[in-house]
């Protein structure tokens, strides 16, 4: 895991300033603290930070191929490079180095673009031709590692794997994107390709740039989720399913320094751990932390596991009044980032880092095996609404949906707006509006009527909605799950965790999010994902000889922390500081007598807006850096 930046001159503009190139690069050195290296021409210039993990004497960047005409610098891993060492020496090639990276410049001679589809891993590189004058830059199907990229007014395109580091470049436009407040508000972070930044652009995961000086900037895609050509059938699944994801955990299981995986006690890590169990002899490095509050604790689970499997368990209580971290998660994120989770993933990770460089996650079986409670609500949703015609679902559930309070003080089962929000609309519409942070009549009502009229209709819901054009199945949970691996998963889980991890120059590694891993499992068929109230039916059924039953069937509780009650106790100041200040208010963006209303209400106990108030606040820390 690394950091790589740079500068290109896409049209005639000034050499590229060494120690510019430099200072950027330099800003993300908690990437990779180990070493740093340099290629530089008049028109190119690349950089690299350097987290060492395979071929530690030896993997210096940037990487070049034998006669020095290509180059690479390379973020990430490339799981199956052993074989690709094999096949391309077969073909003539030759290499100087043990590491993963050199394999990306000899299969970009052999295969020219086409090399990306042959490499099975998490990677973000920017690759230089220096005969042909291309520049190649890639990021992963699943989008696990970042890439940054803008073009100045000086016709340079600067790059590099966090938004921190262009903006150390002196020539890098600053302005905000207005559509971006919106957004955040509804998905509690900004969506791929967007950034907080007018001018400055995620590349999509799945996606490449290939450029040469005097041509457009045209991300081009190459990987998609593609409907599946044959559905599993219960026994099919139950006859791979772990087979394949032993196949997936034993490939993340290369390293030369130090390896482990996270615990939590819920059932992903659980899998991940047993799986390492299988595949090595001498016991798995795992680490957990637990919290003082019993409602958010689950370590008596992640024990069980480190108990089953004889692990070399690390766990740490924290306190659940552990809030000071929130300033220092402003400055990690870069733009406005709302999972509160993040928290807690800060502090395993920096657990982590103090006896491991590289651990195994998780991450990915919800979106994989629809494990989200918002799964099932939407197919519960769905046969209501095969029944009742949309004419009439409309009107009907519109009315109830605007005149039903939000009743958050009550019982689970009368929260019911949402839900009736949801019937009157389509299925896109519907799981947009379930999955946001805020609905839309929520943030209206924050909204100043000159932002709104700036919007101009706009609203989050059109990044959904075109992702949906191209969802590959009309199965109904197949499609959301396909959302959630467009937006949910890069803009969100994939960020928390790449952000928190490398602040401490850990390696994280998602076996449940390798690409072919994921291809099969597509073809699970819906209803073995989903059976009656449960999700993930067929992966929990299938770890069963691995993972305690407890573990698999208990109510899912998620990494969460106690976000109301902080607002209403030792948080209630900073709220107030924070979202009722000067910089809110003159923002353009929200009426004050909204926000005021909000803060009250909450504090008062009127009204529960405790998810909604930690947007505000990670909108407002992220202003006040600005």
């Amino acid at each position: 895991m690394c950091g790589i930046s740079g500068i290109f001159n896409v049209h005639k503009a000034p050499p590229i300033d060494k120690g510019v190139l430099q200072a950027i690069n330099r800003i993300q050195s908690h990437r990779g603290p180990d070493d740093e290296g340099y290629y530089i021409d008049e028109n190119i210039g690349l950089a690299h930070r350097r987290l060492s993990i395979i071929d530690l004497s030896g993997g210096h960047q940037p990487v070049f191929n034998e006669d020095k005409s290509v180059c690479v610098v390379f973020n990430g891993e490339i799981y199956n490079f052993e074989s690709l060492v094999t096949e391309l020496s077969n073909l003539g090639h030759q290499f100087s180095t043990h590491s993963d990276t050199e394999v990306i410049v000899h299969a970009w001679e052999e295969w020219g673009v086409d090399c990306i589809q042959r490499f099975r891993g998490m990677f973000a590189f920017a690759l230089w031709d220096i005969k042909k004058r291309q520049l190649l830059i890639a990021r992963d199907r699943l989008g696990k590692k970042p890439l940054y990229y803008t073009k100045t007014n000086r016709g340079q395109l600067v790059f590099g794997s966090e938004l921190k580091v262009l903006q150390g470049h002196p020539d890098v436009d600053k302005t905000l994107r207005s559509e971006m407040a919106e957004e955040f508000l509804m998905y509690g972070y900004i969506p791929d390709p967007y950034t907080a930044y007018k001018n400055i652009f995620k590349l999509d995961a799945g996606h490449y740039l290939l450029m040469a000086p005097e041509k457009p900037i045209e991300p081009v895609q190459y990987w998609d989720l593609k409907a599946p050509q044959h559905n599993l059938s219960w026994e099919e699944t139950q006859g791979s399913l772990v087979e394949h994801l032993k196949e997936a955990v034993k490939i993340r299981m290369l390293a030369e320094v130090p390896l482990g995986a996270f615990l939590s006690g819920g059932v992903d890590s659980s899998a991940i751990v047993a799986m390492m169990a299988q595949e090595q002899q001498d016991p798995v490095n795992t680490c957990s932390i637990g919290f003082n509050e019993k409602s958010f604790d689950e370590s008596e689970y992640a024990n069980q596991i480190a108990q089953r499997y004889n692990t070399n368990h690390v766990s740490k209580i924290v306190s659940a009044e552990d809030y000071d971290l929130i300033d220092t998660l402003t400055d990690v994120y870069d733009e406005p980032f709302a999972d509160s989770s993040a928290l807690p993933t800060y502090q395993v990770c920096q657990l982590a880092r103090q006896s491991v460089k590289v651990a195994l996650s998780g991450d990915g079986g919800d979106e994989v095996f629809a494990g989200y409670r918002r799964h099932r609500l939407q197919m519960a949703e769905q046969q209501l609404r095969a029944k009742i015609p949309y004419s009439v679902r409309k009107p009907l559930f519109g009315a109830l949906g605007s005149v039903y309070p939000k009743a958050d003080w009550a019982p689970q089962f009368l929260r019911a707006k949402t839900t009736f929000q949801s019937l009157a609309m389509n299925t896109v519409e519907a799981y947009a509006n379930t999955m946001s942070r805020m609905r839309l009549d929520q943030r209206k009502m924050l909204f100043k009527d000159d932002y709104l009229r700036q919007l101009d209709g706009y609203s989050g819901l059109e990044i959904i909605k075109k992702h949906a054009l191209n969802a590959p199945t009309d199965d109904v949970l197949k499609q959301i799950q396909y959302l959630d691996i467009k937006t949910w998963l890069p803009g969100d889980i994939l960020t928390k965790t790449d952000r928190a991890s490398m602040a401490h120059s850990l390696e994280v590694r998602a076996p449940l999010l390798d690409h072919k891993f994921i291809e099969w499992a597509f073809s699970i068929q819906s209803d073995n994902n989903i059976n009656g109230n449960q999700g993930k039916y067929a992966f929990k059924k299938s770890l069963e000889p691995y993972v305690n039953g407890n573990i698999l069937y208990r109510p899912k509780m998620g990494f969460s922390i106690p976000i109301s009650a902080w607002f209403r106790g030792p948080l209630k100041q900073k709220l107030k500081d924070n979202v009722l200040s000067e910089k809110m208010f003159d923002s353009g963006y929200f009426e004050p007598r909204s926000l005021t209303k909000m803060v009250n209400e909450h504090i008062n106990g009127r009204s529960d807006h405790g998810d909604a108030l930690w947007c505000l606040l990670m909108f407002a820390q992220f202003l006040n850096r600005q």
